[in-house]
């Protein structure tokens, strides 16, 4: 089992010298219990997520999307619950069991399994941020003579913050079904989910709770204590925060200004992570979240990506007119993957297409011959949002030719000093006004009649006219 000097997902390290080494790395205090005996403090219990480990006998999950992770030798394997609760739990990696209303000692292998190693997952159950009964854990109880095993810890961690979207309202296993537990099995990361049934990011009078000022709580709770960041560090998070503010008045330029005041906090707290902000799924504040980022990354912080999830929720992927199915989560997480293995160097799990955001390369790289011409195109150029001193944009390539395009290049000037800062869809260089946008590894062929799309941030300091004239492959396209 690795450690890491930046996590803590560790309960208290793993065997022997190590944890005690794990302990010293991470601030943690020493194991207070044998190792193997199945306690709350066994350092082979692997405790991922918020957690309230302030009572050494009974450790407390917070937020949804927690889970606990061990191995165990013997046949059997029991839960020990303080009170009623609903979870879900696998064992040896098999498909979840789900159980309801069980209380004091679960049993989780009413069959006996074959003598040997084994590996357990629990996680209980979420309705609307909080847990459907007494989310306690108390311990295992196993076999006569078993013991717990050390169980491998996943090089990296993912956060999403957001609402009950982000918790997976309504798809069928709630937190398990959701797009951030599904992005983190893609991945093959630790992930959690920090979120809130109605939460909106900003605090409004009428009682709307602020999940950004939550995020700094270890729990959903109004009273909860303050989070202690040394646990762990999450090297990305991932924000989709705004689908209720609009129903609670909170105004565009409130939104725009708490955003990247939230977006420095997470930085504040995770100086290394990657910080994903998305377009709601019903496009709420898109431009406001656009803007946010912008106002990021134009002072100095260029690890911070505004996604644009147009047209990721397929026609059948809602369950109600906001909340995503597991349909709609899949769909979702299919997207978002790539996008989060690119900026951590990853990649996701094999079959999945879906094309990663971009970023500005440091230096701008010599130009390359372009793919052969086409016999016809035509370009749509659209400013999809705008705040001062900044703008988004977007670019449709259509083929008019009878051919179809096998790799591009679209080519346009700006005349007002505008300057790209992120792009995604396409790579880019940008030479003065001209701009050189290429394909995707995902997208680099555009049937006859067909359209490739790409968006893009950019500042402004002054005008904002549109270019006049776009080349794709070198010839000019009409203007649509």
């Amino acid at each position: 089992m690795s450690v890491s000097r930046r996590r803590s997902i560790v309960a208290a390290g793993v065997v022997g010298v190590v944890a005690m080494l794990a302990a010293t790395l991470l601030g943690l205090p020493p194991a207070r219990a044998a190792t193997g005996d199945g306690s709350p403090t066994d350092p082979n219990i692997v405790f991922v997520g918020r957690w309230d480990r302030s009572n050494s006998t009974a450790y407390v999950p917070n937020w949804a999307g927690a889970y606990l992770r061990t191995g165990f030798t013997g046949t059997t394997v029991k839960l020990r619950q303080r009170r009623t609760i609903d979870l879900y739990y696998s064992i040896d990696g098999a498909d979840f069991t789900y159980l309801t209303n069980v209380s004091g000692t679960v049993n989780l292998t009413p069959t006996p399994l074959r003598a040997g190693n084994h590996t357990l997952l629990v996680s209980y159950r979420v309705v609307g941020g909080s847990y459907t009964g007494d989310a306690v854990f108390q311990g295992l109880t196993l076999d006569s003579g078993a013991t717990t095993l050390p169980t491998p810890v996943r090089p990296r961690l993912i956060e999403f913050v957001g609402d009950s979207i982000t918790l997976g309202t309504t798809s069928s296993r709630v937190a398990l079904t959701a797009y951030g537990w599904l992005t983190g099995e893609q991945l093959g990361t630790e992930h959690t989910q920090l979120g809130y049934g109605g939460g909106c990011l900003v605090a409004t009078a009428d009682g709307c709770v602020s999940v950004a000022a939550q995020f700094l709580k270890t729990g959903y709770a109004a009273t909860s204590p303050n989070w202690d960041f040394s646990r762990y560090q999450a090297d990305a998070v991932v924000i989709n925060l705004g689908t209720n503010d609009r129903g609670h008045g909170v105004s565009g330029a409130d939104f725009q200004s708490q955003y990247a005041t939230f977006i420095r906090t997470v930085r504040g707290k995770y100086p290394r992570a990657a910080i994903f902000a998305l377009r709601t799924f019903s496009g709420r504040y898109a431009a406001e979240t656009a803007a946010a980022v912008a106002a990021v990354t134009g002072g100095g912080d260029r690890n911070v990506f505004y996604v644009d999830t147009t047209g990721w929720l397929p026609a059948d992927g809602l369950s109600d007119s906001v909340h995503p199915n597991d349909a709609g989560h899949r769909a979702i997480a299919a997207r978002l993957a790539p996008v989060v293995a690119a900026k951590l160097g990853g990649t996701p799990t094999p079959g999945t297409t879906t094309p990663p955001a971009t970023t500005p390369p440091a230096t701008t790289p010599p130009a390359t011959t372009p793919p052969a011409g086409t016999t016809g195109c035509s370009v749509g150029y659209a400013v999809t949002g705008q705040w001062q001193g900044g703008f988004q944009g977007e670019v449709t390539v259509r083929n008019t030719g009878a051919a179809p395009v096998d790799g591009w290049t679209v080519q346009w000037t700006f005349a007002d000093g505008q300057r790209i800062s992120q792009a995604w869809n396409a790579s880019y260089t940008q030479s003065g006004g001209t701009v050189r946008a290429t394909n995707a590894s995902w997208n680099g062929t555009i049937a006859a009649g067909a359209t490739v799309s790409f968006g893009f941030l950019a500042d402004a300091p002054g005008a904002n006219n549109r270019p006049t004239a776009f080349t794709l492959n070198g010839a000019a396209c009409a203007l649509s």
